[in-house]
């Protein structure tokens, strides 16, 4: 094996002969000698530091700087590189080799590209992690597949028989895996807490497979350890499919389900029976959502903090009014949208929700300085602040937030009419806020 002290082959070998200059006298010159002048050229020195009396010494031993690295620093080093990099410092010589495959540096996978060949990836590295535990990877703990078009079941079904300890699985953007395989992966995995399954359009359901179902049920019951489902751009998803999501992941507490457009108000509240634990919620652009849907969301009362309801052009102030009397502790809000939406919405807010932190309100037409100014008097821990298009709000409105929140970090008023002195007035009295604005004469 050739390590970094040898030369490269290709400076070693003669060059071609069609290559060589012809002497001028017809005579040839032999393989051999062109051979010891290559090698010569590679290793003499420079021609003005040879001395003719010194004696030639044998040549010592050349070492990179790299290689006096102990290993300990290696392993540091390796821990950054993604899996691709991580498998060509593999090849480069037998120390990396060792170095590169030690189990404490795959505890996790990580694979992007839509030219990937994922499944025969996933093949091969879990055939290698496998080799001191027999059909098993119990290091492997988080799986990472973005945007991997040729990934399919055949990948996850690598995946669930081999990783049992999984406990992140991360499939954004690839669409050619569907239930089955899924299925396989939650039943075989009874540790996975972090699922990501945005954008497969093919997954419409998470739950255990009826076989492992049957079998595993003195585990755990039937019941799903998953905590963090991202569905985001799950088309297919219905309420029926939330209902078997609900009932099987009772732990959750992070569900994000954007542009899921099929749900309902009925899908809501399969998921607020079963689901009590819920403290992150997003259902931004689902169509069929309305205030009977947040009459159920606001079930989930105190453990809700984060909510996105963008989008949804059924909501009102009677939906709002319902999530501010029984969320108290909500932090985040994204009402972005929601034309619906007016100052009586901002006020329930004001008087309920006095620990907000960040609202999107932007592109919500029937909101004015009055809302504004009932929020800013009550919600004094407000640091990201969006009322783009927001047409009615002027200065004035403006001024009371930044007389009043001054943690504020975050402002967005593009789109709006609001004078420069305003803008001004936010920039003196809120030092670290960042004014997002479309008015060329601000700067």
């Amino acid at each position: 094996m050739r390590t970094l002290s040898t030369p490269s082959p290709a400076l070693i070998l003669p060059p071609s002969s069609s290559h060589l200059p012809h002497p001028a006298n017809g005579s040839s010159t032999s393989s051999s000698s062109i051979t010891g002048e290559t090698v010569a050229m590679v290793h003499a020195p420079p021609p003005g530091l040879i001395r003719p009396q010194a004696r030639a010494r044998p040549p010592r031993e050349q070492h990179a700087p790299v290689d006096l690295l102990p290993d300990h620093a290696f392993l540091q080093i390796f821990a950054h590189l993604p899996t691709n990099q991580l498998c060509r410092c593999a090849r480069v010589c037998r120390r990396w080799y060792n170095l590169a495959w030690d189990p404490r540096l795959w505890r996790g996978i990580r694979l992007t590209g839509d030219l990937l060949q994922a499944d025969r990836a996933l093949r091969v590295l879990t055939r290698r992690l496998c080799q001191d535990t027999p059909n098993v990877c119990l290091m492997l703990e988080a799986v990472v597949v973005s945007r991997c078009r040729r990934l399919t079941d055949r990948g996850l079904h690598t995946v669930a028989q081999c990783c049992p300890e999984l406990r992140r699985l991360e499939l954004a953007g690839c669409y050619n895996v569907s239930n089955e395989a899924v299925f396989e992966v939650v039943s075989r995995c009874p540790n996975l807490e972090h699922l990501d399954v945005s954008g497969c359009s093919k997954v419409t359901c998470i739950s255990l497979t009826r076989e492992v179902s049957l079998k595993l049920l003195p585990m755990h019951g039937q019941q799903i350890s998953i905590r963090y489902l991202d569905m985001t751009d799950c088309f297919a998803l219905e309420d029926e499919g939330l209902h078997t999501i609900a009932a099987h992941c009772t732990q959750l507490t992070h569900l994000y389900l954007r542009r899921c457009v099929r749900l309902t108000d009925e899908g809501l509240r399969y998921l607020v029976i079963y689901c009590p634990s819920v403290r992150e919620l997003s259902v931004s652009d689902c169509r069929f959502v309305s205030d009977f849907g947040l009459r159920e969301i606001a079930k989930l009362e105190g453990r809700l903090r984060y909510l996105s309801v963008a989008h949804c052009g059924r909501i009102t102030d009677v939906g709002v009014r319902y999530v501010a009397k029984y969320c108290s502790r909500l932090r985040y809000l994204n009402a972005r949208g929601c034309e619906g939406l007016t100052d009586q919405g901002l006020e329930h807010l004001a008087k309920n929700c006095p620990k907000l932190k960040s609202l999107d309100i932007g592109k919500c037409p029937l909101v004015s300085d009055a809302g504004l100014e009932l929020l800013a008097l009550n919600c004094f821990n407000l640091k990201r602040l969006s009322l783009k298009a927001c047409e009615s709000i002027s200065g004035r409105g403006l001024q009371v937030v930044a007389a009043n929140c001054f943690d504020l970090q975050l402002l967005n008023v593009q789109d709006c009419d609001v004078p420069q002195e305003a803008l001004r007035f936010v920039k003196r009295h809120c030092k670290r806020c960042v004014i997002e604005h479309s008015n060329p004469a601000f700067f």
